[in-house]
């Protein structure tokens, strides 16, 4: 099965940058889409950013104009920039890696948590 973990998280204070990093593992073909989700206490998950192995990218609202998303598609490799971080973006943030034709699968990364605070 196809195995995800993520790293980068940490403190920053507002302002600040961080760089997500997520390594999909145990894969045979393509991964269609990778993606990074996020949840905070008490509140839903919700979409960051998704980028098919065509490179169609997709942003959540908060993310828009402060964070960017890459992939290297031959090291099944994705990567989440951001920028100008807010205490609002305080969350474990969780990696997502799909494969929607012949051989199917969605697996989650156990997640990393990312704080910001002064």
């Amino acid at each position: 099965q196809v195995h995800v973990v993520e790293s980068g998280g940490g403190l920053v204070q507002p302002g600040g940058s961080l760089r997500l990093s997520c390594a999909a593992s145990g894969v045979i073909v393509s991964i269609n889409a990778m993606g990074w989700y996020r949840q905070a206490p008490g509140k839903q998950r919700e979409l960051v950013a998704t980028i098919t192995s065509g490179g169609s990218i997709a942003y959540g609202d908060p993310a828009k104009g402060r964070f960017t998303i890459g992939r290297d598609n031959a090291k099944n490799t994705a990567y989440l920039q951001m920028n100008s971080l807010k205490s609002e973006d305080t969350a474990v943030y969780y990696c997502n890696a799909r494969g929607y034709g012949s051989v199917r699968f969605d697996s989650w990364g156990q997640g990393t948590q990312v704080t910001v605070s002064s």
